[in-house]
C-alpha cells in the first residue's frame, strides 16, 4: 500500500431529520430505511392524486410521478416520450451547424473520414453512430480505439496522423478531445478536426472546424447531461438536414433513416449514467424497442451470450451488455466493442460475443483479486477519519480500478479513488464519487494547481495520473476540498417509495408501475416496503443454488413470490431461511413476469428486517 495523507478532523454527522420507514432504523444489512424525496408529503399526495385524474392512471403511479418531481404539464410526454415533443434542435449546441456542413461536405465529395473514440461503451456507441452514418452515405470510415495500456485516454498524435496516412481528411473525435487542445492543434494543415466531446475542461478549446460540447462554458443548450452517443446521433440529425438543404438526395439515394441508430444511444445512455429525464429518457425509450428486435447482429449476438432472451430493457444494458463491451477496453483489445457494433456477420458477431464473454470473466477475476485488498485499505482510511478514500496499489490492473472505486464508493458511502502504479512510477487511477460532491471539478483543480499530470471527468467520476511521490499531497487536497465527505454516514440509507400490503402486490400493481419504465440514473424504479410478512417457505434455486426463492403469504390468503439473488453468504437470505423467524418487513422491486401466458407477480428483495 503507498502512503496516503493524515485525515483531517472529522466533522460531526447531521441529525436524522424524519422518522424512518416502518421504524426501520437498522435493518438486516445495516441500512435506515428512509421516505424518498416528498413521499411523506401532504403537497406531493395531492399532485399525485391530481396527476391520477389528469392522465386516467392509478394514483400509486401518480404520487410516483410527482415524487420524481413530473409536472402536469410534462406528465403525458413522460409516459410517452415521443420524438416530436422531445427531440431538441441540434442547432442549438454551439459548433454544430461548422461541424454539420463540414460532414456533409466530406459526404458530398466522398471523403474519407477518421473516428477516434474512447474505450468505453459511450465511445464505442458514438463511434459506431457515426460510422453506421457515413457508410450509409458512400463514405468510406475508418476508426480507431486507443489502447488503455499503451495510449491511454483521449486523443494521440500517432494515432490521428496514422488515420492521416491511410486518407482521412476529416478527423472526428467523439467522447474525448474537449481538452486535447496540444495535440489536436497539431493537425493544422493535415485533416480539419470536428470533436463531439461531453466532458467537462476548464482548459482552452482546441484550435479546431469545431468542438461540439454541451459543457463546454459557451454552450447554452441545456443538453450537459446527453452522452457522446447521442451527441453523436444529434450530429447526424444535423448533417442529414444540412444534406437535404444542399439538394442530396433523391428519390434514388433518399435520405437515411436514422432511428435505428437509437439502439446504439440507449446502450451509451443507460452504461455512462445519464439521467433518464427528457431527450435521455426518449433515447433510452426508443432505442431499447429497436433493440428489442435485435436487428443489429453485433447487439444480438451479445444478448444471446449474456442469456437475456425476453425484451432488452436498461438493466439488461448496464448489467449484460455494457460490462461485456466495457471488458475489451478494460483488459484486452480496445476495439472489440467497436468492431462487434459494427459487424453485419452473424457468425463473426457470434464469435466476438463469446470472446467480449470470456474476457468479462477474466476482468471479474481480476477485479475480485483486487478488491479484496483494496477494501481492507479502505476501511483503514475511513477508520483513520479520511473523507475521501484514495488508494494506490503496485501491481494492480489499471483496467479495472475504476470499477473497484465504485465498488468502495457503494460500500463506505465515500467518494473513492483507486490508481495503478505504473513501470515509470507513475499513479494512473479513477475515482467515483457520491451525490453531491462533485468529483471532476476537484479534479481538474488539482491538475491547474500541478499536483496532477493529466485529469478531468464529470462530477460523478474522474481520471486522474501523478506521480507516485505527490499521492498524499493529492491526498490532503482530496479532502481538504470536500470537507462534507467526512460526515457523510457510513451507509446510504435505503429510500423507499411506498409501503404496500402483501395483498395488494399484484401483477397488476407492477404492470402500472411499469408505465414509468424505463429506469435508471434520475428516474430510479420504485422500491417498496412490504410490511409484517410472513413466510411460508424457501428454497434454493438456479445452476448453482444462488439464489433463493422465497414464498410469502397475504393476510387474506394470497400467495407472492419472491427472490434473493447472490443468496450464498448473504444475510439476507440466512434470516429468511431461519425457520423460526417472525414476520419480517421486506423491501425490494415489484415486476410482473409472464411465462406460458400467465402473467404474475415477483418481489425481488432487496433488503429485510424484523418486525
Amino acid at each position: 500500500m503507498l502512503p496516503t495523507a493524515t485525515p483531517p478532523d472529522a466533522q460531526t454527522p447531521s441529525p436524522v431529520p424524519t422518522p424512518a420507514v416502518l421504524n426501520v432504523e437498522h435493518s438486516v444489512n445495516g441500512r435506515r430505511w428512509s421516505w424518498r424525496e416528498g413521499a411523506d408529503n401532504p403537497a406531493t399526495n395531492r399532485l399525485g392524486a391530481a396527476l391520477a385524474q389528469q392522465l386516467g392512471i392509478p394514483e400509486i403511479v401518480g404520487r410516483l410521478l410527482a415524487m420524481r418531481g413530473v409536472s402536469p404539464e410534462h406528465a403525458p410526454h413522460f409516459l410517452a416520450p415521443s420524438l416530436r415533443a422531445l427531440m431538441p434542435d441540434p442547432s442549438c449546441l454551439t459548433d454544430m451547424d461548422k461541424a454539420a456542413a463540414r460532414m456533409a461536405q466530406a459526404v458530398q465529395a466522398g471523403e474519407t473520414i477518421g473516428v477516434f473514440g474512447d474505450y468505453d461503451v459511450d465511445g464505442a456507441c458514438a463511434s459506431a453512430v457515426l460510422a453506421a452514418f457515413f457508410e450509409q452515405l458512400g463514405c468510406s470510415v475508418l476508426t480507431h480505439i486507443p489502447d488503455r495500456m499503451t495510449e491511454g485516454y483521449g486523443p494521440n498524435l500517432p494515432a490521428l496522423e496514422a488515420l492521416v496516412a491511410q486518407g482521412a481528411t476529416l478527423l472526428v473525435c467523439v467522447d474525448c478531445g474537449t481538452a486535447s487542445a496540444p495535440i489536436l492543434n497539431q493537425l493544422a494543415g493535415k485533416a480539419d478536426v470536428v470533436v463531439l466531446d461531453h466532458h467537462k475542461s476548464e482548459d482552452a478549446l482546441p484550435d479546431i472546424l469545431a468542438t461540439v460540447n454541451p459543457n463546454r462554458v459557451d454552450c447554452t443548450s441545456g443538453l450537459g447531461h446527453i452522452c457522446a452517443a447521442a451527441l453523436s446521433f444529434l450530429a447526424t440529425v444535423a448533417t442529414r438536414r444540412t444534406l437535404r438543404q444542399n439538394g442530396f438526395f433523391t428519390a434514388e439515394h433518399p435520405q437515411p433513416d436514422l432511428r435505428p441508430l437509437l439502439d446504439l444511444v440507449a446502450l451509451a445512455t443507460v452504461c455512462d449514467v445519464m439521467p433518464l429525464q427528457g431527450v435521455n429518457r426518449l433515447f433510452v425509450a426508443e432505442g431499447l424497442k429497436i433493440m428489442a428486435a435485435r436487428q443489429r447482429v453485433g447487439i444480438a449476438a451479445l444478448l444471446e451470450v449474456a442469456g437475456v432472451s425476453k425484451a432488452p430493457d436498461a438493466f439488461s444494458c448496464g448489467f449484460a451488455l455494457g460490462p461485456r463491451i466495457n471488458a475489451g477496453g478494460r483488459i484486452a483489445e480496445a476495439a472489440l466493442g467497436l468492431r462487434l457494433l459494427r459487424c453485419p456477420d452473424v457468425h463473426d458477431a457470434k464469435q466476438m460475443a463469446e470472446r467480449l464473454d470470456a474476457v468479462n470473466r477474466r476482468r471479474q477475476d481480476v477485479e475480485a483479486d483486487i478488491l479484496n485488498r483494496a477494501m481492507e485499505q479502505a476501511a483503514e482510511q475511513r477508520d483513520a477519519g479520511h473523507g475521501v478514500i484514495l488508494l494506490a496499489g503496485q501491481d494492480w490492473h489499471p483496467g479495472v480500478v475504476g470499477i473497484v472505486a465504485g465498488r468502495i464508493k457503494e460500500r463506505f458511502n465515500r467518494p473513492a479513488l483507486v490508481g495503478a502504479q505504473q513501470e515509470d512510477g507513475s499513479i494512473k487511477g479513477s475515482g467515483r464519487s457520491v451525490p453531491g460532491l462533485d468529483l471532476g471539478t476537484v479534479i481538474i483543480a488539482a491538475r491547474q494547481a500541478g499536483m496532477l499530470k493529466t485529469g478531468g471527468g464529470h462530477a460523478m467520476a474522474a481520471g486522474f495520473s501523478l506521480d507516485a511521490g505527490r499521492l498524499a499531497e493529492f491526498h490532503t487536497f482530496l479532502n481538504t476540498r470536500l470537507p462534507q465527505a467526512a460526515a457523510l454516514p457510513p451507509t446510504v440509507d435505503l429510500t423507499i417509495d411506498a409501503v404496500v400490503a402483501v395483498s395488494g402486490a399484484t401483477a397488476e400493481l407492477a404492470g402500472d408501475m411499469a408505465a414509468l419504465a424505463p429506469f435508471g440514473a434520475g428516474n430510479p424504479e420504485p422500491l417498496l416496503a412490504l410490511p409484517n410478512a410472513t413466510i411460508v417457505r424457501t428454497d434454493r434455486i438456479g445452476r448453482d443454488g444462488n439464489t433463493l426463492r422465497v414464498l410469502i403469504r397475504a393476510s387474506n390468503g394470497s400467495r407472492l413470490k419472491a427472490l434473493l439473488f447472490k443468496a450464498e453468504g448473504n444475510p439476507l437470505a440466512q434470516v429468511l431461511e431461519d425457520a423460526t423467524r417472525p414476520s419480517l418487513h421486506l423491501a425490494g422491486y415489484l415486476r410482473a413476469e409472464s411465462w406460458n401466458g400467465r402473467t404474475d407477480a415477483t418481489f425481488f428483495v432487496q433488503d429485510v428486517a424484523h418486525a
